[in-house]
Parts: structure tokens; sequence; C-alpha cells
């Protein structure tokens, strides 16, 4: 089997490195970082990722949206991860899949008329910034809803990495989006919204790692001690090669959990949980990495390295830790194994 992109991802994921790059940068982070919570506008936003039709690769087509796979948001999304961009395309990828059949609202979601994040539990919503609605799973049950109603609150507190606009929500009245009647069908559907969310999180984290890497290694190149170049000597080269080696592998488990979701649903589970944890431990050596080789100056606010750290470290408890994600590879697998 061949996990490699085609010629029609290439270009795709070309396209999206170009909008992405010329739409936001490092420096837009950092200003992010240093604005008050509730001044933070993240980049290229929502506005510009819908008009661009990124963010919409997974609506239908009868929604105006891009009827892609996916593997194509995947591909877009580690783009999206090199140069942190936000809000998270996540979101977007969820909601496609938790409202699917409500053409209203998914037509809406394509328009950017409704701006929606995703609750799961009692922790940080995922771009709660910018958000009006909010589609959550209660008592079986898939519903939407405001902070507006009575009831509803939202908290924007100071952000470890304000590019994934997280926020404290409280819903107040909901509204049924679902349309099941037992609750089973909206368990499925959030359980399968979870597992994509966790692949396109897999994506932003390996476009964030790898690049991460090739900062270091470049600095390696051209940096020198003692007359030589600080990536001639071993600890510097074997630290940036265990990145390395750690985001391919990585790169293997995102095309595959990719395609699972698009071609083989049985797999998808163990497929997203791999990513899932595999991305948390990758992204963060890889930050790690980058921060130790540029030494004395790595770990200062004036360079940007910690701005990976920070993606890594947030990123590593969204929908659920590490240690959560492969403890689901480990029940999965006996479960296999026993029948």
């Amino acid at each position: 089997m061949n996990f490699d992109l085609d010629d029609q991802q290439r270009d795709l994921a070309s396209a999206a490195g170009d909008f992405l790059a010329s739409s936001t940068s490092l420096s837009d982070v950092r200003a992010a970082l240093d604005a008050a919570a509730t001044d933070i506008a993240v980049r290229p936003g929502r506005d510009q990722l819908l008009s661009s039709g990124f963010a919409t690769i997974t609506l239908p087509e009868e929604v105006d949206g891009g009827g892609g796979t996916v593997l194509d948001l995947a591909v877009v999304a580690e783009q999206a991860g090199r140069v942190l961009a936000g809000p998270s395309l996540i979101t977007y990828a969820r909601a496609a899949v938790l409202l699917a059949g409500d053409t209203d609202r998914l037509r809406a979601l394509a328009s950017g008329e409704l701006k929606v994040a995703v609750i799961d539990g009692d922790g940080p919503v995922l771009d709660a910034l910018g958000a009006e609605q909010f589609l959550a799973l209660r008592d079986g049950r898939i519903v939407i809803g405001s902070v507006e109603s009575d009831g509803g609150t939202v908290d924007l507190p100071d952000p470890i990495d304000p590019t994934r606009g997280l926020g404290r929500v409280t819903l107040g009245d909901v509204e049924v989006v679902d349309g099941s009647g037992d609750g089973t069908d909206a368990q499925a559907r959030w359980d399968r919204a979870l597992q994509i969310g966790r692949v396109i999180l897999a994506a932003e984290s390996l476009g964030a790692a790898a690049r991460s890497v090739e900062i270091g290694v470049a600095y390696a190149k051209e940096r020198q001690a003692f007359g030589r170049a600080i990536g001639s000597y071993q600890a510097v080269k074997h630290a940036l090669v265990d990145a390395y080696v750690a985001v391919e592998e990585l790169r293997s488990l995102v095309w595959w959990s990719a395609w699972a979701a698009d071609n083989a649903p049985d797999e998808l589970p163990m497929a997203s949980a791999s990513a899932k944890g595999v991305a948390a431990m990758a992204s963060q050596l890889a930050a790690e990495t980058l921060i130790q080789v540029h030494g004395g100056i790595g770990f200062t606010w004036e360079h940007d390295a910690h701005l990976y750290w920070r993606r890594a470290k947030v990123d590593r408890f969204l929908l659920g830790d590490d240690v959560a994600a492969f403890d689901e590879v480990a029940r999965l697998a006996m479960a296999g194994a026993a029948s």
C-alpha cells in the first residue's frame, strides 16, 4: 500500500503553504502573545481561512464546501502547523461531522455566518475566542448553544499559546441538532468527530515539529564554535537526528490515520489515537531540541523557539492527553488480540 501523497495533494500543500505564509507569521503570534486575552487577534483568522476554501475542504459541495477528504485537510493542516496558524482546522473538521445532515447550519458554517467551537468536558475549549455558538455532547445528544443565553459564560484566561484561542465555556439554553432518538447515533458521530479532530491535530503538530527541526538544522550549519559549525559535533547532530526521526515516524502515522478516516473507518480509532500520542511526544521533542541547539539565546523571550514550545505544550493536552491516547491504543490492541 502506498502512503505517499499524490501530485494533486502536493499541489494542495504548496498552495496552502503559500497562502498561510503570506497570511500570518511568527511576529503575529508574538503580537498575540503580548496582547490582553480579550484583544488577541489570531492569524490568518476565520474569515481568511473560509475565503481561501481551506477551512471547508471536508464540507459537502452542496453547502458550498470543498467536498474533499480528511487526507486533503490534513495536508493543509500540516502547512498551518508550520506557521502556527489560527484558528485551528480541527474545529472545522469536527463541526463538519457533528453537523452532518444539517444543511442550513453547514451552509452557515461555510459562509462564516456560524462561528462555532466544540466543548469537550470541563476543559478549555479550542477556538473559544471568536466563537458565537458551541457544540457539545449532553445526555447522549449533540447540542448547540451560545453563551448569550441564560446561564452561559465564557472566560478567556491569559494564554500559553494565543493561537489556540482557549477559553472556559459554560452553556445556557441549548438546542438538539443530532436528531437521533436514543442517542446512539449521536455518540457514534461524536466519537468519529473526535477521532478526525485528533488526525488534524496530529497533522498540525507534524507541521510545527518539522519546522522546528528545519530551523534547528539551519542554525546548526551556520553557528560556529571553536572554528567549526556546531552541527558537526555529535551532541548537536544526534539530538537533531533524533528529533528528525520522531517527525518522520509521526508523518507516517498522520497519513495512515487520515487515510483510515476516508477509507477504513474500522482502523480509525487505533490510527487516530496512535497519531495523537506520538504527535504529543514528537512535537515536544522537536521544540525542546530547537531550544537546546540555540543555546543561550534559545530559551529567551527574544527568540521564536518558545512559540513552538508553547504550541507543543498546549497541544499535548488537547482532545485528551498522550497518556490517555496510548492507553486507548493498548486497549484496542488487546481487544483485537482477544477477538
